[in-house]
């Protein structure tokens, strides 16, 4: 139990901070305690602790086990082969984080968190005025059951199914999982067998899958679908200028990962890296092959990837292209082509046009017109009388 029995945590902090405010000395307190917890053999536990108090105190991780003549005895970063880590932190106040990993069944029993201030803490002779407060969680570690996952496949549907044997406790439901992808929740179905249908190949649907059933504490099966490399090229066909560097890439998104990579120019040796200009990178279920100032007659062609894996091998092929370095300028060559082209068309229908345009009087105001028209007198015009 912790330090100040019958005082809240959240009193015990405001007195202590109390305290560190006024410039005086306070004893430790938990702010938080470990919680009691129940885990299947191989699974993890993660038990957490705060303390605070001035100076700030020291926390450490004590573990008895659950034999009647087993004694308590303090856990370090590093204990029991490894598999036991702390993380602490002392700041404002004291954190501390134990983590025990591949738990077994000698595992169960009570941790305790133990928290101290007093300067003679950890005295080998002198005893400390005031002693370690304790707060204790008990961890059962209960073992694993059995779940038997499989599946069965056609030409157009995979059929995923666990079945587990003896439950830690009544199942209350069932979860398929991808990854961190939920695919199907079925809540009150307490069936010990449960499975999933997808439509589609093997090949398409290669992976770890999780069958996960609801109890305390859950309890976790997988199937795995596990099949040859389905290589993709990301691009069927690259194109390169002259000189730079060309970037080919495959990659599988297929289960098991591939495991080694391999490249190859159709009709010639697997490509060495770091031979020539050729630069190879592959992680995981990706690889690129480099080619350095490429070359219009030397690399130009189709290239094959290869990869590996316990369940065989696959390929895709990419075909690389390379163009001339003009070849960029050829789309502007041919619009200023077609411009001039224009540009003489109409000059030459205009040179033609002009010839036929003749004006009908070439110097208007030379000399006056003669004109051949006869000026006859009307004699039978009237002549005005100017009286």
């Amino acid at each position: 139990m912790a330090a100040g029995a019958g005082v809240p945590c959240a009193v015990l902090a405001l007195l202590v901070l109390g305290l560190l405010a006024a410039g005086g000395d306070a004893t430790a307190g938990f702010i938080k305690s470990p919680l009691s917890q129940r885990r299947l053999t191989q699974d993890s536990v993660e038990l957490h602790c705060e303390a605070i108090g001035s100076p700030i105190p020291e926390i450490q991780w004590w573990f008895e086990g659950n034999e009647p003549n087993e004694t308590s005895a303090q856990l370090w970063d590093g204990a029991w082969q490894d598999r036991v880590q702390i993380n602490a932190t002392y700041n404002l106040h004291s954190t501390s984080t134990i983590t025990i990993a591949n738990l077994t069944s000698d595992d169960s029993g009570t941790y305790e968190c133990r928290a101290s201030n007093d300067p003679d803490r950890n005295h080998l002779s002198k005893s400390p005025k005031v002693k370690w407060i304790r707060s204790q969680a008990n961890v059962l570690v209960i073992e694993r059951p059995v779940i038997t996952g499989q599946y069965t496949s056609s030409a157009d549907k995979v059929i995923l199914s666990c079945n587990i044997s003896e439950p830690p406790t009544p199942i209350r439901g069932h979860k398929w999982m991808l990854g961190d992808k939920i695919l199907k929740t079925t809540d009150g179905d307490s069936s010990p067998v449960i499975t999933y249908t997808m439509e589609g190949k093997a090949e398409d649907h290669s992976g770890v899958y999780e069958c996960i059933y609801e109890t305390d504490p859950v309890a976790r099966g997988s199937v795995l679908i596990e099949v040859q490399p389905q290589i993709v090229a990301y691009k069927k066909s690259e194109h390169g200028n002259e000189g730079d560097t060309g970037v080919l890439t495959c990659k599988c998104p297929s289960y098991p990962p591939v495991d080694t990579w391999a490249w190859f120019r159709k009709g010639q040796e697997p490509i060495v890296n770091g031979t020539g200009r050729h630069i190879i990178k592959s992680s995981g279920n990706k690889t690129e092959l480099r080619i350095l100032k490429l070359n219009i007659e030397e690399d130009t062609g189709d290239y094959h990837c290869n990869g590996t894996n316990l369940k065989g091998s696959g390929g895709a092929t990419v075909n690389l292209r390379v163009r001339s370095r003009l070849a960029a300028l050829w789309p502007f060559l041919g619009i200023v082509a077609e411009v001039l082209v224009l540009v003489t068309i109409i000059f030459i229908y205009e040179k033609r046009r002009k010839p036929d345009e003749v004006l009908d009087d070439d110097d208007g105001g030379s000399a006056p017109l003669k004109s051949n028209a006869t000026n006859h007198k009307d004699k039978n015009v009237r002549q005005r009388n100017a009286n």
